[in-house]
Formats: structure tokens, sequence, C-alpha cells
């Protein structure tokens, strides 16, 4: 059993794990075009806006009454989630920020005690802890598909979500700087 101390911050991280991988995923679809956005990089991917449309229909189903239903949801249409039908300028765009907002709903309901609860997803028992483990290696693995798809597509024109290559020196150089002079931790801009 986890303290009370120990499940809040397992609860804060969790949030803030969610929000650097929601972060990471719009920096990245920021430097898409809405062409780039719809486009397979091969026949055998899906494109960005699939990739969106599958995360959020996941984040709709899985978050929704969370504690007292089962996180597959008879109204979700799974392999719908996979068609590229999103195709009004900005509709992908608010049906992910919907899903997004499903997620943090759901886990500022959260207590400390919850996390020792049991949920279901597809009939499967799970922890809560588990649960949400599940979906951080979910979304992670999708943003990963996004940020790749993301650089392929734009190119030379791609602006680094990290320490860009070859800039890790000079990162290391700045952090003992500030460190050194007593200015305070420089920021790691790696999500």
């Amino acid at each position: 059993m986890m303290s009370e101390d120990a499940a809040e911050e397992y609860l804060l991280q969790a949030r803030e794990i969610f929000l650097k991988q929601k972060r990471l995923a719009e920096r990245a679809i920021e430097q898409l075009s809405y062409t780039q956005m719809h486009e397979r990089i091969h026949p055998n991917t899906n494109s960005v806006s699939i990739i969106m449309k599958h995360m959020a229909g996941n984040m709709l189903s899985r978050w929704t009454d969370f504690l007292t239903t089962d996180g597959e949801k008879p109204w979700r249409h799974r392999e719908n989630e996979f068609v590229d039908d999103l195709l009004v300028p900005g509709l992908i765009e608010r049906y992910w920020e919907h899903g997004w907002v499903n997620v943090f709903e759901a886990l500022k309901d959260l207590k400390p005690e919850d996390l020792n609860r049991t949920v279901q997803i597809r009939g499967e028992d799970h922890s809560v802890i588990q649960a949400i483990q599940r979906q951080v290696d979910h979304y992670g693995y999708h943003v990963g598909q996004i940020v790749l798809i993301s650089k392929i597509l734009v190119g030379e024109k791609w602006q680094s979500l990290s320490i860009p290559s070859g800039g890790s020196e000079e990162f290391n150089q700045q952090k003992l700087r500030a460190r050194n002079s007593g200015e305070g931790p420089i920021k790691d801009r790696r999500l």
C-alpha cells in the first residue's frame, strides 16, 4: 500500500508526464501543414491526423467514468479511428483537445486512496496505477510516432524539439555555468 504522500506525488507526476507528451506532440504538429498532417509516409503507416484521432478516441473511452466503467466503452468504434475523415481544417485539433481535456479532468478527480482501487479495461482488472501506466506507455508510443513522422515530412525546415544534434556539449556547459554562477538551473528543453 502506497503512502498518501507517495500517492499524491504519483498523481502529480502522471499529470506532468501526460502534459509533456501533449506539448511534445503539439510542438511537432505545429510544424506541419494541413496537407502534411493527413499524409502517410508509407502505405502501411498512419498519418499524424489518424494517430491524433486514435489517441483522442482512446482518451475518451479510457478516461470517461474512469473509476466506474470499463475503459473500453460500448460506444467506441476503434476501427473508425483509423479512417482519416476529420478533414475540416481545425476539426482534428478540436477532437484531440477534447480527448486531452478528458484525461486531465479524470486525473484531477483522482484521490490518493483511488490508487488502491481496481478498474477494468476490456473486462480485465487493472489497478488504477496499472491503468494509468498503460496509458502513459500508449500515448508515449504514439507521440513518438507523431514526432518522427513530422520530422520526416518537414525535412530540412524541422525545428528541433530538444537539444539539437551536435549541441549537447554547449547545453551542458551552459547548465554548468548557470549552476556555478548561482543563476539557478537552466531548463532542460527535452520533454
